[in-house]
């Protein structure tokens, strides 16, 4: 067992901040994370063997990355990249399995900057070959410098739509339609947050233009309905939607496509403060069950504080500045920095943070599951693909008396499969709120461990049945 003063879960934007501002106050700090280098899914590093020598064609993203990976590096934090974090246990002891095996790490303070998952509402054959998620396809577009396909169908609700179709356009491609959740008005009323952010809404306007000039049609408040194909998609149906995303009977079209990017929004990723029994409350604009926090990021857990968007949906930009502010509570805590360091620190972030929580928000809001999109689901729907429970499935469980989502669980094996529950969780939780009375009343899904699916032989090592010590048997 490895001893620090402070561990940091995630090499994000959130916990890259907070491991570099507790670290400059002499914290002794370990920053982990599963992927290869620091950056999260916004800054994420593209592989070693891509040349990253022109770092303006690469883009914005690539360069705050890139500078965010530096700075780390040049820190005295100790950088564990490639390795899952698969318990984590009062204390706080962080166990997680890296290149050379399993590792044990302890530390009294633990800020946990986990990010997200993506939200995405089941739709008949949207377990089809060719249909994958938007924060997917910016894996692809981002790190990999692939298109999704030739003729892609970009769908879903947020900013990664304009984002997504604009990067397959500047990669060559041309997208077969932009379908968005969102209405004019509903981008109006976000504006004034927008402004708060001028570079950023003058990008998202860039994405907008770079999409219309190849004649890509856009429609809003529309919504995708089904896939259509055989081995892979070939068709992508869309329909209008009301003002709670209910799919409506008429203005139905069809778009020839051999792929589908899609995604409703984003999951603040709490397993872990779940796990260890953080206070949470249910909020909707937020991205849905978020920990309870003080102003300094700190949860009811002594020691144990979320920063980022697993802690609620805020952006990027907030998320950094969250981080920032965490790691300076921490070094205060710990005597590394006097009262007066810590409060000038801080208050220097302060209006910056305001800021771009604001514009996080705003687009979170946006993003807010609304209860009629999960209607385009038939009765053959699957909702979790781990399992192959279908919409049938968890409707005849309800009606048999099922209330909450672990109890839905028990009963169908919903959720147990090895994303656990992160891709139909949403979905399932969404279906039990119908019948129990709201999303807080359905709950939400134990957590549990392996926090991330691990081949056993990773944590047993060559241990095999003959090394079991047996006691000689009793006499007769």
């Amino acid at each position: 067992m490895t001893e620090f003063d402070l561990i940091v879960i995630g090499a994000g934007p959130a916990g890259a901040n907070a491991a570099l501002v507790a670290a400059e106050a002499g914290v002794k700090v370990a920053v982990v994370d599963e992927a290869p280098a620091a950056g999260g899914q916004v800054y994420r590093a593209p592989p070693d063997e891509f040349d990253v020598s022109d770092v303006a064609a690469l883009g914005p993203d690539f360069a705050t990355g890139q500078a965010l990976r530096e700075a780390l590096a040049r820190s005295a934090a100790e950088r564990l990249f490639g390795h899952r974090v698969w318990m984590v246990s009062p204390g706080f002891n962080v166990d997680a399995v890296g290149p050379d095996g399993p590792i044990t790490l302890q530390a009294p303070h633990l800020i946990v900057g986990a990010g997200t998952y993506e939200r995405l509402m089941p739709f008949p054959n949207w377990t089809q070959p060719g249909v994958i998620g938007l924060a997917a396809a910016t894996i692809l577009l981002k790190c990999h410098q692939m298109l999704p396909g030739e003729r892609t169908v970009v769908a879903g609700v947020g900013p990664l739509v304009a984002a997504v179709a604009a990067a397959i356009v500047k990669g060559g491609g041309r997208p077969a339609a932009v379908v968005d959740l969102s209405s004019p008005a509903d981008w109006l009323k976000a504006l004034p947050a927008m402004a708060s952010r001028p570079d950023l809404l003058k990008r998202g306007v860039g994405w907008l233009r770079q999409v219309r000039a190849k004649g890509v049609p856009i429609l809003c408040r529309h919504t995708v309905v089904r896939a259509s194909g055989g081995a892979v998609v070939s068709g992508i149906d869309v329909a209008p939607v009301d003002a709670n995303w209910r799919p409506r009977a008429d203005g139905h079209q069809h778009f020839d496509a051999d792929s589908l990017t899609i995604g409703h929004g984003l999951v603040p990723a709490t397993d872990i403060s779940r796990l260890l029994g953080a206070d949470h409350n249910y909020v909707a604009a937020a991205g849905g069950w978020v920990p309870v926090r003080d102003p300094n990021f700190a949860t009811n857990l002594p020691g144990l504080s979320v920063v980022g968007d697993g802690g609620g949906i805020v952006g990027a930009a907030a998320s950094a500045l969250q981080g920032r502010q965490a790691g300076l509570s921490v070094a205060r805590h710990l005597g590394r920095l006097s009262a007066t360091e810590f409060v000038d620190q801080a208050a220097r972030l302060s209006k910056a943070l305001r800021r771009a929580e604001n514009f996080g928000s705003s687009m979170a809001a946006m993003m807010a599951l609304r209860p009629g999109l999960l209607e385009a689901a038939d009765s053959e729907t699957v909702i979790c693909r781990c399992e192959d429970v279908t919409r049938a499935d968890i409707e005849a469980a309800l009606a048999a008396g099922a209330r909450e989502v672990n109890q839905l669980k028990s009963w169908t094996r919903c959720g147990m499969g090895p994303c656990q529950g992160r891709m139909c969780g949403e979905a399932a939780a969404t279906l039990v709120a119908a019948h129990a009375g709201g999303r807080r009343k359905a709950g939400i899904w134990t957590a549990r461990v392996p926090l991330r699916p691990l081949p056993m032989e990773t944590l047993t090592g060559d241990y095999v049945y003959d090394d079991i010590p047996k006691r000689a048997p009793a006499p007769a």
